[in-house]
């Protein structure tokens, strides 16, 4: 098993949209199977604005079919539209879940 966790830096203001984003992806990823997907913000946090999104997967092959399938679906595409403009910066941590 492997942790994702998507690590969104939001500009000023703009964590609560991006949170928004986060969890009706979590919802549409639950109807086609991705797995639960958590979604945070800090209360004290490296940088302020920060957002976390992160899903357990059972392999890093069925992490990328799950991004390729859900990437071509409107229903995500929709939900992640205008995010870039939402984000500073971003970066993705992959763990093995060991225990």
């Amino acid at each position: 098993m492997f942790l994702v966790r998507d690590i969104m830096y939001c500009k000023p203001g703009k964590a609560r949209p991006m949170v928004e984003k986060f969890l009706a992806l979590a919802k549409a990823g639950e109807k086609i199977g991705m797995g639960k997907m958590r979604v945070m913000s800090d209360v004290s946090a490296e940088r302020y604005w920060t957002v976390v999104a992160e899903t357990e997967v059972a392999s890093m092959e069925q992490h990328a079919e799950m991004a390729r399938k859900s990437m071509q679906m409107p229903e995500f595409q929709e939900i992640m539209k205008g995010y870039h403009d939402l984000v500073e910066q971003g970066r993705r941590e992959i763990y093995t879940l060991e225990g």
